[in-house]
């Protein structure tokens, strides 16, 4: 065999005196009760000899899968999805398979696959924080979907938000809150829309409850002016409820704007519980949602669909993490 060539396991079954088949079934990991361990330490030692390592490209193009799966998501900006990301590609390399981020904004309508065929490019998609409909260009490829309706047709591993939202409302009522006051995202998707309907029913609950609503783009500036028309308001609310960390992180400038002290004269909560939130002073009260779990798990029933089965929709619960920025409702506010 020529230096510059790169060994083949037709070279190792010869150095090791074995079939080709054998030294497929050795690497491969398959062959206890087929081979003996003698065999199988025979061929290991003659490939380690000549350097010799399996082409993964060749090893997918025969059994017709690339390894490969699309982790979908509408931002890489939201410090959400880096765990969603760290997750999904921990239990995907414990399969041997590698995972590709490709970013499509929630309002931009179906996704364009960014590859010619879908089908031989990609195993799966991973979808989160997207409607099942973005996917229409990727039809026929499995997918599951992650923080999206659970009611829908495609398996899904989604939060428990509309239990974080009553968490949320239980707190903010023991410290005597009854006005209430919603910076909502304005992202039309499931997860938002659930935390609003959850919000809404929990304070209506509420003996003398009421709810104020404003809609911000996820982003600080857009959830100052949000928080600041409620406060402005002539019977503004004592707690500002915010869909997201970040939007919490407004509400801190319209309250600072305003001179309204947090809390003692305005509670904020957030919700997922991001770095921001202890970055925040006084730190954030927020909703903890276990975001490299949710790529971990989406990762799993990804898997589970590739390998023919039908995963069980799943749900991750989320949970109240009381910090410094609530407290009891002011007297005459």
């Amino acid at each position: 065999m020529p230096a510059t060539s790169r060994p083949t396991s037709k070279d190792v079954a010869h150095e090791a005196g074995v079939s080709q088949s054998t030294v497929s079934l050795v690497l491969g990991g398959k062959w206890s009760g087929r081979v003996s361990p003698a065999t199988a330490r025979t061929v290991h030692e003659a490939a380690e000899r000549l350097g010799y390592r399996p082409n993964p490209a060749a090893r997918n193009l025969r059994l017709g899968t690339t390894r490969t799966v699309l982790l979908m998501v509408p931002t890489l900006t939201a410090p959400f999805f880096g765990p969603v990301y760290t997750g999904a590609v921990r239990e995907a390399a414990r399969h041997g398979f590698g995972v590709v981020a490709y970013v499509w904004p929630d309002d931009a309508g179906p996704a364009d696959s960014p590859f010619a065929a879908p089908h031989e490019a990609i195993d799966g998609v991973l979808a989160s924080s997207m409607e099942p409909a973005t996917l229409a260009e990727f039809r026929g490829t499995p997918a599951v979907m992650l923080d999206s309706d659970p009611a829908g047709t495609a398996p899904t591993v989604a939060f428990g938000v509309a239990d974080g939202m009553r968490a949320i409302v239980a707190h903010l009522a023991a410290l005597g809150h009854r006005r209430v006051g919603h910076v909502a995202a304005a992202p039309d998707q499931w997860t938002f829309r659930a935390r609003a309907r959850a919000l809404a029913a929990a304070v209506e609950a509420l003996p003398g409850g009421a709810l104020t609503r404003a809609t911000a783009a996820i982003e600080v500036g857009s959830a100052r002016d949000a928080a600041a028309r409620l406060l402005t308001r002539p019977d503004p609310p004592t707690a500002l409820v915010c869909d997201d960390d970040l939007l919490a992180a407004g509400a801190y400038k319209a309250a600072r704007a305003l001179g309204l002290d947090v809390p003692s004269e305005l509670s904020v909560t957030g919700f997922d519980d991001v770095l921001l939130a202890t970055a925040l002073e006084p730190e954030l009260t927020t909703v903890r949602l276990p975001a490299e779990e949710l790529g971990a798990q989406g990762m799993t029933a990804l898997l589970e669909l590739l390998s023919g089965h039908r995963p069980v929709s799943r749900v991750l619960p989320g949970r109240l993490v009381v910090r410094g920025s609530t407290g009891p409702a002011r007297p005459g506010r």
